[in-house]
Formats: structure tokens, sequence, C-alpha cells
């Protein structure tokens, strides 16, 4: 019964972003897995590949700055649940559009990205009103960690679906999984804390005692006062060159698995869910190092600089060696061992919009993540074509760690800790 009365609503609504986020990726990843049995009924080449992969970003950069904007406006608790029931549609949707011919599938996979775009603006408007700045890298570390969850739930049971009913049904059946979270969304989460029937007066002082204040003139910060900060473009280009390594690894990990690496298509999943269980671990023990680094009387941002060099140099390592791997566990230990110093990216920029920023949050993580959102377009079609032109997976991988290092040496230069804006 402790665990109950030392229970918060802001938990709740923590954990429920964390299953938001989780949903989020089983329904982007999936098509991931789908591609390979989809390629071989349809005759797409690896160029094609790579178009149907990266198109749904199209969609997904389109809603970034919108959806930031209505969150912070109209609250991040509608916005996330009109999201997540659009992109649930158009998942379920697929297979009939892949049927239709690639134009629709091209299509259908943009409005899917449309509703996925506004996740992550959603959260963060959410956090900066509900969760107090020394609880912020760990919480926002723990709904990130549905990513690598939702990644390894898709690498995982998506083939087991493939193979017992047609890849078909991953999209049916992970498309109706949004439908139950909505359920518990819509009972169990507020706007704000005040608009919270259940909240005590006990957690309302707690989470007011710890936030900054509302700005005091009321008036809002322009858009294009917060791309005059160096502060806020340290944020958007760590968001970029993570985003270029992340959203390959998403689109081509169980393609260089199955066919880089040698493994069978019914093991794929298994093999290719390591590096990911390991980011889920590390993600919320380096949010759990921040917050304590913060505690400490550590600078926030000396915290936010050494959690993005410890994240950045780590990652870009393993990406300048995976391709060189001989053997697949050997690349898989690679990436396993890259994705857990990455994770310290979540004390770095991930949380930096909300220390800049606080009360414009939602907004600023629309912009960055719409300049984040470049390389699921760019990189991952890019992939395609040099794996179409060489056939190298090692040229793949060092083109994302060469990115990874120009962002981390950018985000020393010019990040900031320090509030910014009202």
């Amino acid at each position: 019964m402790a665990i109950f009365e030392q229970w918060r609503q802001r938990y709740s609504l923590v954990v429920l972003c964390f299953c938001a986020v989780f949903v989020c990726y089983i329904d982007r990843v999936n098509i991931s897995v789908a591609i390979i049995p989809m390629a071989d009924e349809f005759g797409w080449d690896a160029a094609v590949q790579g178009w149907i992969l990266s198109c749904f970003y199209f969609g997904y950069l389109v809603t970034q700055f919108l959806g930031g904007y209505l969150a912070d406006r109209y609250g991040g608790k509608v916005v996330l649940a009109i999201g997540v029931i659009w992109w649930s549609a158009f998942t379920v949707f697929t297979p009939w559009a892949s049927a239709l011919g690639v134009a629709v599938l091209v299509a259908a996979r943009v409005l899917m990205g449309m509703g996925e775009g506004v996740t992550f603006p959603s959260i963060y408007a959410l956090y900066a009103k509900w969760v107090p700045v020394k609880e912020r890298a760990r919480s926002m570390a723990f709904s990130n960690s549905g990513i690598p969850i939702g990644q390894v739930f898709a690498l995982l049971v998506a083939p087991l679906i493939a193979v017992a009913w047609g890849w078909e049904w991953i999209f049916y059946l992970f498309g109706a999984v949004g439908i139950v979270w909505y359920a518990f969304w819509h009972f169990a989460t507020a706007r704000e804390p005040a608009a919270h029937p259940r909240l005590s007066e006990q957690e309302a002082g707690e989470i007011a005692a710890d936030l900054p204040p509302a700005s005091s003139s009321g008036a809002q910060t322009s858009t294009l006062q917060l791309l005059r900060s160096k502060a806020v473009w340290a944020i958007i280009v760590a968001h970029f060159c993570n985003n270029w390594s992340l959203y390959v690894l998403l689109s081509w990990l169980p393609t260089f698995v199955t066919r880089g690496l040698g493994v069978d298509f019914a093991s794929s999943g298994v093999v290719s869910m390591l590096p990911h269980i390991v980011s889920f671990v590390f993600l919320n023990l380096a949010g759990q190092v921040a917050d304590r680094m913060v505690k400490s009387g550590m600078t926030v941002t000396r915290v936010r600089k050494t959690c993005q060099t410890i994240g950045f140099g780590g990652l870009a390592l393993a990406l300048m060696l995976v391709g060189e791997a001989e053997s697949a566990w050997l690349a898989i230990t690679i990436m396993c061992a890259g994705n857990a110093l990455g994770a310290f990216v979540t004390g770095g920029f991930a949380v930096n919009h909300m220390d800049i920023a606080p009360n414009q949050a939602g907004r600023l993580m629309g912009i960055t993540n719409t300049f984040a959102t470049i390389p699921g377009i760019v990189g991952v079609t890019v992939s395609g074509f040099i794996l179409q032109a060489t056939g190298s997976w090692a040229l793949v991988f060092q083109v994302a760690g060469g990115v990874t290092v120009f962002g981390l040496i950018f985000y020393l230069l010019f990040a900031s800790g320090e509030k910014q804006f009202d």
C-alpha cells in the first residue's frame, strides 16, 4: 500500500507518455521488418525501399512546429491524443495501401508521419508544466526509453507475426495498440496540474515549488528570436546529428542484420533487439546520473555538455567500427557499447529545451525536431543509394559517425544550460 500512498499523478503522466512513445515506435519501426518480405513480394530494389522507408519523415517534419505551437496553446493532452489515433489508423491502412501501389503507400506513410510528428512536442509541453526541474532528466529518459523498447518489441514480434500470419498482420495488430492506449490516457491525465481533478495539494505544492516562474510580461518569444540564439542552434545541430544515426539504424538495422551479417530472417528480431535493450537500461541510468549531477551542485551547462560528450563520443566511435566487424556478434557487441554510451545524450541536448526556454518547451522541441527530421529523409535515402552504388555497410555507418562528431563539437562550443527566454 505504501507505493500507492507515495504515487503521484505526474508519475502516471510520465508512464503514459512512455507508452505513447512505445506505440509511436512500434508503428514506425514495423515497416523496417515488414519491408523485407514486402520487397520480395512487390519486387522493390534498395533505392525504392529507401524511398518507402524515408517518406514517413516528410509527414513527420510537417507537424513538428505546428504540434509544439498547439500543445503550448491548447495543451499537450489533446494534441497527443489526436496524433496517436491518427497514426494508428494509417498503420492499419498500410497493407491496403501497399496493394494499391507504391504511390498510395508513400501517401499513407506521409500521413502517418504527420500524426507521429506531434508526439515529442506534446510531451515536452506537458513536462514543462508537470515535472519539477530536478526530475526532468530521468522523466525524459524514461519516456524516451519507450524508443528502444518499442524497437525491441517490433524487431522481436514483427518477424514472428509475419512468419505465422503474413506481414499484413504486423500493421493490423500494431495499429490496434494505439486505441487501447487512448482509453487510459483520456481518464488519467490533464493538460496541466490545476486541471487534474485528483491532484493532491501536496503534489501541487511539490510541482509549483520546483518549476520556473511563468513569463512576467505575458509576451511570447517569437520564433525568429529563438532562432537567433546560439544555445538554440546548439540543440538544433545536436538533435539533427543524433537523429541521423538514429533513423539510419531504425530503418536499416534489420536489413543489415539479415543481409549484411547473414542472420536468417526468423532470427533477425532477436539479434537486432539487443542494442535496443541496452539503450533502454542505459537511458534510465543516464537520466538518474544527470539529475544527481544537478542536485550535487554542478552547473546545468556543465552537466549537459558532459553528458553530451559521453553520448556522442561513444556513439561516434561505435559507428566508425561496426561496419568493419567480421562477425554478427562482434558487430552487435559494438552497437551495444555505442548505444550504452549514446544514451547519455538524454542528460545533454535531449532535455536542454526545458533549461533554456521552460515556458515554450513544446514549441522549441517542435523547432529542433523539425530540423532533426531531415535526416529521416536525407540520411535514410542517402544510405539506400550508398548501398545501391557501393554495397558498403561500413560507409553507411562511417558517414553517420562523422555527422555525430560534428554535432558534438558544435554543441560543446555553443550550448548553455541557463535560461535564455521566458
